[in-house]
């Protein structure tokens, strides 16, 4: 498993919400660069970005904060928030990132779906966002009927492989994954997901860790990499088993 530390965009800035709430932001870093090139130095092998902007009205703001991370770092990069049409996805890949992660749209339009399927295919990864055991949705500011299971079940059927599966209701909190809940994702994806959601200490990364699930391939981690509750070297060593 890898241990991808995120940087979240807004205004221009790397914060870190809680609970996905615009409202409760705390800004670490007044340049997303200087966060990447932190987290590259302290070991990091792949980072996850988010564009807060882009998530909240609809189509990316951040793309040249994107160019500028995967340029003087060097490292691959996930990238997501607000790619919702095709063009919107072709010019995150175009600007650096290594996969695109695609969140409301991907539950809105079909035919969408199909298309960055069709086209990117790998370099696709569905965020499967939860609150309360249902898919949320428009930068986790609403909340739908449909279950996580379904939604993945639903996804798959459309050649989706790989996901990232959030628990809103810990994000940003510190207090740990509901292990349960991950192995009931984990039963559901015919692929592959990373995990992100309350990462608070090492041993909730030996946690999800000791689940020996083959298809979760990494742990996102925020607030915990940049409260220093750890180190990414000590993070990446407790995945692996270490």
């Amino acid at each position: 498993m890898i241990l991808y530390p995120a940087i979240d965009i807004m205004e221009g800035q790397a914060v870190r919400l809680v609970e996905g709430k615009f409202e409760d932001a705390t800004t670490y870093h007044a340049d997303p660069l200087d966060a990447a090139r932190s987290w590259v130095e302290a070991g990091a092998r792949y980072l996850h970005v988010v564009d807060l902007d882009g998530a909240r009205s609809g189509s990316p703001k951040s793309l040249e904060h994107l160019r500028r991370i995967t340029s003087e770092t060097g490292i691959p990069v996930q990238y997501g928030g607000g790619l919702r049409t095709v063009d919107a996805v072709r010019d995150a890949l175009r600007a650096g990132a290594e996969r695109a992660v695609i969140g409301t749209a991907a539950f809105r339009d079909i035919d969408f779906l199909d298309d960055i399927i069709t086209q990117f295919g790998p370099r696709i990864m569905i965020a499967v966002d939860v609150k309360d055991g249902m898919i949320a949705t428009e930068g986790w500011t609403q909340t739908t009927s449909l279950p996580v299971v379904d939604a993945i079940e639903r996804l798959t059927g459309r050649g989706v492989r790989s996901f990232i599966y959030t628990d809103v209701s810990r994000d940003g909190k510190l207090t740990g994954p509901d292990i349960e809940s991950v192995k009931t994702v984990a039963e559901a994806v015919r692929g592959r997901f990373i995990y992100s959601g309350g990462i608070g200490t090492l041993d909730d990364l030996r946690a999800l860790a000791e689940l020996r699930q083959v298809n979760l391939s990494g742990v996102i981690a925020g607030k915990s990499l940049y409260e220093k509750k750890f180190t990414v070297a000590e993070g990446q060593a407790a995945l692996d088993g270490k």
